[in-house]
């Protein structure tokens, strides 16, 4: 079964700042980039057949650019105005549906960077299983084309204006304004690399376990509950207080004073980028002094994060030219290899707990080994989603049982800190 599409719209473009970021990232983890898929599960309001749902994927598609869009030769974006976009029919779980169609790395060339399947119940779809390539869409984007394939379903249409597209976001940062918002965040990642360390973890921690990349999976309640009461008693987002209690413990278990981190930022704080399909999240530099007491460190961490945060939204031709200047400038190679990602759709937001409601959560605490590989583009990386925290590191550089520490101290820093 397939889902056909015939828009208006067709061309070829320089890939946008967050594809170029991405694809790099991609290439860094080959063969293991299936790492970067992703997917979602719509539920299908109603009884509905199978070639409506299709029709409504083919709408999809023609409204946004960045699903009928593969790689070029040279790195380039190459939007078609017809195709057909190839549709499973599916029995089971919804779930497991996701993950095997996210198991298997995409063809960046040849395949469409949206892989469906329907879930179907007799004659009719129970749910629509998405799974993206991130060059495509970042989660915010497929939030977006969600929410848009289930009004095509209910309504046949999308209510508001025309969906912004890639090629003219690319276009737009080609240009002179685009290039004077490069040039601002330039500046923020050549002054924040010159006090920054080198690299975070730099030292080898041994020969690794086999395979080397390795995610440790927190689940705690507890530290969700003294995240809210932290962030509730220092009048700041539960974001910055996992954002600063990271890095503070990245710095003490690689033995720095300051710690160079590089958060995951959303990128959509333009009008024109609300709407869009794409892939514009990106990594912002986030320099801290971690040397303190984390009441210290968290008090700095706000505005040490609207800086980063400004300067995700870079072209990484800068970053690259920054960043080799710098890596001369000392003669050794210039990364922090140690990223964080708040992967939460919303900030639960400030809440107060008392002290036995702690306790209490604390008997839920547990601690899993969800996924290994071989090849990751970053030696540690903090991701926080609504099942709790983990961490996935090249074991090279942190041991299992380092990460095991770490994500307990974790929970044992931002606890004993909301008891206070």
């Amino acid at each position: 079964m397939s889902a056909d599409f015939a828009a208006c719209d067709s061309g070829t473009a320089p890939l946008t700042w967050g594809q170029r970021a991405i694809w790099e990232a991609i290439q860094r983890t080959a063969p293991d980039d299936h790492y970067f898929n992703f997917g979602r599960v719509l539920k299908v309001p109603g009884r509905r057949p199978a070639a409506e749902v299709t029709r409504a994927l083919g709408a999809l598609a023609e409204r946004h650019g960045a699903l009928r869009t593969r790689l070029g030769d040279r790195a380039e974006q190459r939007l078609f105005a017809k195709g057909r976009l190839p549709v499973e029919v599916v029995a089971g779980d919804p779930d497991k549906v996701l993950d095997e169609l996210a198991a298997t790395r995409f063809d960046y060339s040849a395949e469409w960077p949206m892989r469906v399947a329907l879930v179907a119940d007799d004659d009719a779809v129970t749910h629509v299983v998405l799974v993206f390539c991130h060059l495509a869409a970042d989660g915010l984007g497929a939030e977006i084309a969600v929410r848009d394939l289930r009004a095509l379903i209910l309504r046949g249409h999308v209510a508001g204006p025309r969906a912004p597209q890639p090629l003219e976001l690319a276009q737009w940062q080609e240009g002179a304004e685009g290039r004077r918002v490069a040039e601002a965040a330039a500046a923020h990642w050549a002054e924040e690399h010159r006090r920054a360390p080198s690299t975070m973890f730099a030292e080898p921690g041994g020969d690794g376990s086999t395979p080397p990349i390795w995610r440790a999976m927190l689940h705690s309640p507890a530290l969700g509950l003294a995240v809210r009461a932290i962030a509730h008693a220092r009048h700041t987002s539960t974001s910055t207080v996992l954002l600063a209690a990271t890095a503070l413990l990245a710095g003490r278990h690689s033995g720095h004073d300051t710690c160079a981190m590089l958060p995951i930022v959303a990128n959509r704080f333009r009008r024109d980028s609300l709407g869009i399909v794409s892939t514009l999240s990106q990594e912002g530099l986030f320099t801290l002094d971690v040397s303190g007491e984390f009441t210290d460190v968290l008090r700095a961490a706000g505005p040490a994060a609207m800086r980063a945060y400004r300067s995700a939204y870079h072209d990484p031709a800068d970053r690259t030219r920054v960043v080799s200047a710098e890596s001369e400038r000392r003669g050794e190679p210039v990364h922090p290899n140690c990223c964080f990602n708040d992967m939460r759709l919303a900030d639960p937001g400030p809440a107060p707990c008392t002290a036995a409601e702690l306790d209490k959560a604390l008997e839920d605490s547990a601690l899993e080994w969800p996924m290994s590989q071989d090849m990751l583009n970053c030696r540690f990386c903090v991701h926080v989603t609504g099942e709790g925290v983990s961490l996935t590191a090249d074991t090279r550089y942190l041991p299992r049982a380092a990460m095991e520490r770490y994500l307990l101290d974790l929970e044992s820093l931002l606890v004993e800190t909301a008891r206070r």
